[in-house]
């Protein structure tokens, strides 16, 4: 019960600071300690945040046209509704 206590607590901390952080445009401290040990390690580091350096490529790869962004949002959206649909089936079934 303790743990579950502290990892709410973390998850809380995490959430609040997040929220922070995207309010004021500030660089989380995180992404500070990261590039501090990359320097150290002799790498160049990044500029800017961690969002922009790891997860915007991910979001917006390179060449990305509009046609692809609209066809692979519907393929998430073909995916999620399967899955609605087979997961509301077997609630639904007889046991």
């Amino acid at each position: 019960m303790p743990y579950r206590l502290l990892a709410d607590a973390v998850l809380l901390l995490h959430l609040g600071w997040g929220f922070l952080v995207e309010a004021t445009g500030a660089i989380c401290p995180l992404t500070w300690a990261e590039l501090y040990f990359r320097r150290l390690a002799g790498e160049a580091g990044y500029e800017g945040g961690f969002v922009d350096h790891y997860l915007l490529p991910l979001i917006y790869p390179a060449g990305l046209t509009r046609e692809l962004q609209i066809g692979l949002g519907v393929g998430v959206l073909a995916v999620n509704a399967l899955l609605y649909a087979w997961i509301w089936r077997r609630g639904r079934s007889p046991a």
